[in-house]
């Protein structure tokens, strides 16, 4: 039975707080169960078929704003509000959205809120790798039953895809040029004919009004599993790029570490914005090639130093902080972080790292303790 979320009455919202509150990494359906259910009572917006909210609540639920009642929603992703509205529109039309950035630019948690907000469960998820198979995209046998009572629908297990296809919900493929070029073309008919053939038994799931399907790839994928013409035509595909300038970066940068921190119990972020602020200038000089004066030319090592591994250096060294620390973020809590994300080669980007730290690092103003730190990790 499908609820929707006018339905949902206030206390089983808390319930279901409580519930996600004890899982490490509660779903976006969940961790922000609140916030949909306040943007769904003021959204009097058209909705598309079996949508949870209308396409301007779901911009509003991604990109953050303050409803007429005085709730607060809070921003999922910093960035462009027009590319927002365009991925939210692809999927309220009958083609498909793939979401195409290098690595760390949100693909992922952008796909996975706008499932959430779209249809009210972002777990139909297919998790591209060199060995998903088609049936993880089409279904798969259950072969106890196969085998007593011969091809059944009872038999059938119906994959993520399948699943949201019946029921007119949004699945997700992450990874998608991971996935051998054989079993992403399983996805041509569905996308064009918007329908699942079972041969077996001379039958075919039609997918319902309210399906769509959002793919995210990784642009230095390219050559390892490109998409063929025919189904790159099924998608329209949306860019997420980097961020745009140092301080959008240190809001994304901040803003996820404080919910990490948060379901981690490690110290506030505000006492550590001025580390949070020296990572992410250490990232962005390194990733670009230059200083931020534009003065010095560096090296790039040969990782992609994003805006993820940021979050991931910021929240280790919170830990750190925490556990062996006073519990405030300082220079020597971040510097094994930075060393382990530069240094992926050890040979080449090793010379890389000690060279920016020396004609960089070290001659700016008011980075002696960090330039101390990272020699000292560097060693």
């Amino acid at each position: 039975m499908t609820v929707s979320m006018e339905s949902v009455e206030p206390d089983s919202v808390e319930n279901s707080g409580s519930t996600a509150a004890q899982a490490l990494r509660p779903h976006a359906e969940h961790a922000f169960a609140a916030e949909l259910v306040a943007l769904a009572a003021q959204d009097d917006r058209p909705r598309p078929a079996r949508w949870r909210l209308s396409p301007w609540a779901v911009a509003t639920y991604l990109l953050g704003g303050t409803l007429p009642d005085g709730t607060v929603i809070t921003p999922k992703y910093v960035g462009p509000r027009r590319i927002v509205e365009v991925a939210v529109t692809t999927l309220a039309t009958d083609r498909a959205l793939l979401l195409l950035g290098v690595p760390g630019t949100a693909k992922t948690w952008v796909s996975e809120h706008l499932a959430a907000a779209v249809s009210g469960d972002s777990t139909l998820l297919v998790q591209g790798t060199a060995g998903t198979p088609e049936e993880a995209i089409r279904y798969g046998w259950n072969y106890a039953q196969l085998l007593a009572h011969g091809p059944s629908r009872d038999a059938l297990v119906p994959s993520p895809v399948m699943r949201a296809m019946s029921e007119g919900m949004t699945a997700r493929v992450e990874e998608l040029t991971r996935i051998p070029a054989d079993v992403q073309d399983t996805l041509i008919t569905i996308l064009s004919e918007k329908t699942l053939p079972i041969p077996e038994l001379g039958q075919e799931v039609q997918a319902v009004r309210g399906f769509n399907l959002i793919a995210t790839a990784n642009d230095r994928d390219r050559g390892v599993n490109d998409l063929s013409s025919a189904l790159r035509r099924r998608f329209n595909t949306v860019v997420l790029p980097l961020p745009a300038s140092p301080d959008a970066e240190v809001d994304i940068v901040t803003r996820r570490v404080e919910q990490l921190g948060r379901s981690l119990d490690l110290p506030a972020v505000p006492e550590g914005i001025d580390e949070i602020r020296r990572v992410v200038t250490v990232f962005r000089e390194l990733r670009d090639g230059t200083t931020a004066d534009g003065r010095t030319k560096v090296k790039s090592p040969s990782g992609t130093l994003s805006t993820a591994e940021a979050i991931s250096v910021v929240t280790n060294g919170l830990a750190l902080a925490a556990h062996f620390g006073d519990g405030v973020l300082r220079p020597a809590d971040v510097a094994a972080g930075i060393l382990g994300a530069v240094v992926r080669d050890p040979a080449a980007d090793r010379v890389i790292w000690q060279e920016y730290l020396e004609t960089v690092v070290r001659e700016r103003d008011g980075w002696k303790d960090f330039y101390r730190a990272c020699r000292e990790v560097s060693r």
